[in-house]
């Protein structure tokens, strides 16, 4: 595939005809869009010191999208011509029907750009790829003498869209992604336990492979590793839990997050539908979603509807005021969207969806907050975890964690499950700390087989009464 830059409208469609078609597919419609795309894509894994996958993927499509209240039709195509285009329109046209529809207002443009139009599959070498991987390698086991395994990879994609409306208005986004992942395993007296980290971005790879940056993971995944050899079995039973800062947001994504998705709202299937306006958290938690955060990445400049993204309040002072929207979502529920509409490719339809999820600060000193907790753990890490949007349910696995007595920090525990459901965590929110930090930059998020990548971030939280799954009893 080509790399030069993705101009559909230069040598693939005549824009005059491709918008002739979609007005025709959308006539009698609420909305529409044709959504175009090219993708390129390379992956690189070292274990044990070699090189144990090498890939590197390309793709390119539309989709075409006709809207009529709560239908949608959908036709995409990996052929962007004319004739796939006059097929498609057609398909998409049946949801339609008779129409009767008003075209909704376009979203307003945008001129900020939230990440460099940067390659990151060009700016580092393959050799030079290959030789830090090494590196990486080389010095994890000169760290730790019971290092036997270390695994890196390093990930990088430029994905390039183009979207029509049917009043004319088009718009081109460049969203490059990259990610470096490090993890390592520790064996003493039989025992074998791992440490991982990573982190990454919408900018090049060159700033993920300065020593600087991958020493530090490895140095971080040692650590946990470490940590883990000592840690013994979990307690189990209810209790209080100090959440440390960053990436434990992961529990407020899921947990709480996809709840707050217009489309499981206007539906009525989730645990928060119809609570707008009323008190669903404890006092002081805000909760944002917010895709304008520079280089982040969950950040876009606007969605795959072409709505700027926006720094949307979800919760204020513990009030549900906001949900995320996509247009059609919005248009149902007569709300603005939000600029959460979201796919995975030209391949699905946009969907209400996350950006970069956060709690922001609150006035506790986070060393206050893991003092007052008498009896308890201290997460600082989290696995995968699940939940049901329905009822809020949630269970997520801890990947470091500690017991806590009397404010004091004791020993490592391992086997963690913290199992409690989102209404009833977020009104149980007895601190929340003045230490804010994102995660570095690894979250990714699935929702009804599309996965998008995302972000989160939370200060130091304590939540009163969840239950800890574990091995013993507490």
């Amino acid at each position: 595939m080509s790399t030069a830059p993705f101009r559909p409208f230069e040598d693939k469609l005549d824009e005059s005809a491709a918008l002739g078609l979609l007005r025709e597919a959308t006539a009698g419609a609420d909305d529409g869009e044709l959504f175009l795309e090219r993708r390129r894509g390379e992956s690189l894994v070292l274990d044990d010191g070699r090189i144990r996958n090498a890939s590197y993927d390309a793709s390119e499509g539309f989709g075409l999208r006709a809207v009529r209240g709560e239908v949608a039709g959908y036709a995409h195509s990996t052929e962007i011509s004319e004739s796939a285009l006059r097929r498609a329109t057609g398909t998409a046209r049946l949801a339609v029907g008779g129409g009767g529809g008003v075209l909704a207002p376009p979203p307003p443009g945008t001129n900020h750009h939230l990440y460099q139009a940067v390659n990151p599959l060009e700016d580092t070498s393959f050799a030079g790829k290959i030789d830090i991987l090494k590196e990486i390698d080389a010095f994890a086991r000169d760290q730790d003498t019971r290092v036997v395994q270390v695994s890196a990879s390093l990930s990088a994609s430029l994905q390039e869209v183009e979207i029509l409306r049917p009043e004319g208005l088009r718009l081109s986004d460049i969203r490059p992604m990259a990610r470096l992942n490090v993890s390592v395993i520790l064996e003493e007296n039989g025992r074998r336990e791992s440490g991982t980290h990573g982190g990454g971005g919408r900018h090049g790879l060159a700033e993920l492979l300065s020593p600087a940056n991958w020493k530090a993971a490895i140095l971080e995944a040692i650590r946990i590793a470490r940590v883990n050899l000592t840690a013994v079995p979990a307690p189990a039973g209810m209790m209080d839990v100090v959440l440390g800062p960053g990436w434990p947001g992961i529990l407020l994504h899921e947990a709480i997050g996809h709840g707050l998705e217009g489309d499981f709202n206007r539906k009525q299937t989730s645990a928060f539908a119809g609570l707008m306006g009323q008190q669903i958290a404890a006092r002081g938690v805000t909760v944002l979603d917010d895709g304008t955060l520079p280089d982040r990445r969950g950040s876009l400049t606007f969605d795959d509807e072409g709505t700027p993204s926006g720094k949307n309040v979800l919760i204020e002072d513990g009030v549900l005021v906001g949900y995320m929207q996509d247009r059609q979502n919005a248009r149902l529920m007569g709300v603005t969207p939000t600029g959460n509409g979201r796919r995975e490719s030209y391949a699905h339809i946009p969907m209400p969806r996350m950006t970069n999820t956060y709690m922001l600060a609150g006035q506790d000193d986070p060393a206050a907050v893991l003092a007052d907790l008498k009896d308890g753990i201290w997460a600082v890490g989290f696995g995968g975890g699940q939940v049901d949007i329905t009822s809020g349910k949630f269970v997520f696995s801890c990947t470091e964690a500690y017991r806590v007595r009397n404010g004091q920090v004791g020993e490592a525990i391992r086997g963690a499950t913290l199992i409690g459901d989102g209404a009833t965590a977020l009104k149980g929110i007895r601190a929340i700390g003045n230490d804010l930090k994102l995660d570095p930059g690894i979250g990714n998020c699935g929702k009804a087989g599309q996965w998008v990548p995302v972000g989160v971030g939370q200060p130091t939280l304590m939540i009163g009464g969840l239950t800890v799954g574990g091995q013993k009893a507490a």
